[in-house]
């Protein structure tokens, strides 16, 4: 891998992640795939070098440990990569009441959706700017638009996310630095699979999510910035600007009151 320009894409096993490698792939972009599932990586990898005739990279690595962020920036270092595109796309969810979820598990996934995405950004970013060139594409949610009863802290991340991601892309600007800030509604993917999220009673139902990747390339190509994909999604994170927040809230606790036990979605 030595002297490498390469795109990384976190969470690259299945969904989104998986989506991106292969449009990237397409694209002619070199990879390299991090997430947890060793086989999985490796598989992609094999076939997306096989159709595509690109380098594609398997890099096993649990991103919610605290340091695993460093770690992996240095190991790419030591390969002598270059990250010209960060998709950081890995996190997870859970649902349920907050108090009877287990603490530790909350916590790892503040470390994975926020510190995670957070440390790789500060690593890679300023090197970006140094060059003048790269993109970033940070993955949150609608959910990140308002509080979200029984998925308090998954959407605490995401509003983070959001937050944070459009501040950067004001800051990397100049540097000629692109930077998009995706926020997917519901999408058909390991993340949400049918009924976890009570998402089978959202109108429109579960976007594809090539569909939402697609949407989030256009937008790089644009120059970057926020992209809601889905014309619905769009509508209903503008509407609730002028509802009040109180209503906003009971809407969405009531889409994702479980039924029955709580449910941690990977």
């Amino acid at each position: 891998m030595a002297n490498l320009t390469c795109g990384l894409v976190t969470g690259a096993s299945s969904g989104i992640g998986e989506c991106f490698a292969r449009k990237l792939a397409a694209r002619r972009t070199n990879l390299v795939l991090v997430a947890r599932s060793g086989a999985r990586l490796a598989e992609i990898a094999r076939e997306l070098e096989a159709a595509y005739r690109v380098q594609a990279h398997a890099v096993p690595c649990d991103l919610s440990q605290e340091g695993a962020a460093a770690r992996l920036v240095e190991s790419l270092d030591q390969r002598g990569v270059q990250v010209d595109l960060l998709v950081n796309n890995a996190g997870f969810g859970a649902r349920g009441e907050f108090w009877k979820l287990p603490l530790s598990r909350q916590v790892e996934m503040i470390r994975l959706n926020v510190a995670a995405l957070t440390e790789l950004t500060h690593w890679l970013a300023g090197r970006m700017a140094e060059r003048r060139r790269g993109a970033i594409i940070n993955v949150s949610s609608t959910a990140g638009f308002q509080p979200v009863p029984y998925t308090a802290v998954y959407a605490a991340t995401k509003a983070f996310v959001t937050s944070f991601s459009l501040a950067l892309e004001a800051e990397l600007r100049p540097y000629r630095v692109r930077v998009v800030t995706l926020c997917p509604g519901g999408t058909k993917t390991n993340f949400l699979v049918a009924g976890h999220y009570g998402m089978q009673r959202t109108p429109g139902g579960l976007q594809d999510p090539n569909e939402v990747v697609e949407a989030a390339l256009a937008r790089l190509d644009q120059g970057g910035g926020l992209e809601v994909p889905r014309l619905l999604n769009k509508l209903t994170v503008f509407i609730q600007r002028f509802v009040p927040r109180r209503t906003v809230i009971r809407f969405a606790g009531g889409i994702f009151r479980p039924e029955g036990n709580a449910i941690e979605t990977p």
